[in-house]
């Protein structure tokens, strides 16, 4: 009767076990689906005419496709800023200010974690006050620390700033807290490596699904930045891509909802591009970085 009994009780934890994960597994396709389907109908409609796209939602794509490319392109003719052009300036903004934000942001967590020294827990603690104070409190500041600098209408100041980052730095501690492990740096100066060279020889290839995972989150941000861009810049030639997808609303665009689509559509594709080439990283960088031993 026990062997019974237990194997009924085991048949039932299996149930319930395979319940819970079909649920689980229910719940994150729906979640993938709401996710996706913005997309998804992003992208069909760059494909549809503007009659079908004022008719009603569709998941199934259109062959307007080359005549909307061809109108968006026609439309952008005699503009100071084009498509490409705007990506081209964002590109100019993004991947240096990433590239500042991801090193420097290692270097500080490296020094912050490495080294002992006095005013180590002030010091991360005034990274933390920082972290919870937005940025627009000091834009009015910033901006005019910039006009006296004569640098309003130039990317310096989209780009230099990014070397503060403190979100990036937590999350680079938190990261070195549970795989960096200070004999490495310890068994380095004994073999007569210099202190930078122990940072990029050894403690940056370590930290490398940390970095990608930050750099997909600079790049991104950096490149959807709106708010500084459209208080920094002033030129049309050197606007970004933000900016020009506000361009988009202009008459010349808003009346024909393929081009409208399609020229949207384009504007996010290099976000896709970097995404899918650092994705594999992502999940390994989001869990160890926090997790702390």
């Amino acid at each position: 009767m026990a062997r019974i009994a237990k194997s009924i009780d085991d048949k039932s934890y299996h149930r319930r076990m395979l319940i819970e994960r079909t649920l689980k597994e229910l719940v994150c396709i729906l979640l993938c689906i709401i996710s996706l389907l913005p997309f998804i109908i992003l992208f069909v409609n760059a494909t549809r005419t503007s009659e079908a796209i004022k008719a009603g939602i569709s998941l199934l794509p259109g062959g307007n496709l080359a005549a909307n490319w061809a109108n968006f392109m026609d439309k952008q003719n005699g503009m100071q800023l084009t498509v490409f052009h705007a990506m081209l300036n964002s590109f100019m903004i993004a991947v240096p200010a990433t590239i500042l934000t991801v090193y420097f942001s290692t270097l500080t967590a490296y020094g912050i974690q490495i080294y002992d020294f006095k005013l180590k827990k002030a010091a991360w603690a005034f990274i933390m006050a920082v972290m919870i104070v937005p940025n627009t409190i000091s834009i009015i500041g910033f901006y005019r620390f910039m006009l006296k600098l004569h640098l309003t209408d130039t990317y310096i100041p989209l780009i230099i700033p990014a070397i503060a980052a403190p979100s990036t730095i937590f999350f680079m501690r938190q990261y070195m807290q549970s795989t960096f492990s200070k004999e490495l740096v310890e068994a380095a100066r004994i073999d007569g490596s210099g202190e930078f060279k122990t940072f990029n020889r050894i403690a940056l290839p370590i930290m490398k699904p940390a970095i990608a995972t930050q750099a997909i989150f600079c790049f991104v941000a950096s490149w959807n930045n709106l708010f500084m861009p459209n208080m920094i810049l002033t030129t049309d030639a050197k606007k970004t891509l933000p900016l020009f997808v506000q361009m988009l609303r202009s008459d010349q665009f808003k009346t024909d909802y393929g081009v409208l689509y399609i020229g949207i559509a384009v504007t996010i594709l290099p976000i896709f591009v970097v995404y899918f080439i650092l994705s594999k990283y992502i999940v390994a960088g989001v869990a160890l970085g926090g997790v702390k031993e």
